[in-house]
């Protein structure tokens, strides 16, 4: 029995669930393709970014440091949206009248770094727990069509009368295939999750890095 002549002997629910991992496989590759080329981009651009606001920096060019921060040229980076958040925060209180004292400018400036930080964590993790739960619950949605195989298996028993592999040769098809397209399902699903979430700690550490250095060059720059 060829795997067309298997689909059309599948019982509605059989077919149900495997129209269910087959829309679980494109969402799990959908999310993987498009995070993976977003984490692409964010390292590509940060890469470039980082040396540029650096020579802004050191030169005292606050306002070029900002333009390019806020570039689109970068708008895919991480370090750029952090970066962005610290300077223009920096900028807003030094030009602001009565402004802060030292001690206080640098809290200011440190909370506006954490919220960004915390705002582009959010967006680099966005669709990935989606894999964590594909990847955990595609077994299960196989192993119901595994039962459902197993459960037509036993009805034509009962319904020949013979306990013969013909009986029930077409249930166990089910049953396996069912199995396997969960399987198949959840194991590129749990790959791309943690190589995904192994990219984001890594811009995570990133973007902690980063800040304690804007952080640090506004205090020496203040003192």
């Amino acid at each position: 029995m060829d795997l067309m002549q298997m689909w059309q002997s599948m019982g509605i629910v059989a077919k149900v669930v495997a129209f269910v991992l087959f829309f679980m496989s494109m969402w799990s590759f959908g999310v993987a393709i498009e995070r993976i080329f977003t984490f692409t981009q964010a390292r590509n651009q940060s890469k470039m970014f980082a040396p540029q606001v650096a020579k802004h920096l050191k030169d005292g060019r606050l306002k070029d440091a900002i333009a390019l921060a806020s570039s689109k040229n970068y708008r895919y980076s991480h370090l750029a949206k952090v970066v962005l958040a610290g300077l223009q925060e920096y900028q807003f209180q030094q030009e602001s009248q009565g402004g802060l004292q030292r001690e206080d400018l640098m809290d200011t400036v440190r909370r506006s770094i954490q919220r960004a930080s915390a705002l582009t964590a959010s967006d680099l993790k966005k669709g990935v727990s989606a894999l964590a739960t594909i990847g955990s619950t595609a077994p299960f949605v196989g192993l119901l069509g595994t039962v459902v195989g197993v459960i037509n298996a036993f009805q034509g028993i009962g319904a020949s009368g013979s306990a013969g592999i013909g009986a029930v040769s077409v249930g166990i098809s089910e049953a396996l295939v069912e199995t396997a397209l969960g399987l198949v399902v959840a194991i590129p699903a749990v790959w791309f999750y943690n190589y995904l979430s192994g990219r984001i700690e890594y811009f995570n550490v990133e973007m902690d890095n980063s800040s304690s250095e804007l952080v640090d060059y506004f205090i020496r720059k203040t003192a």
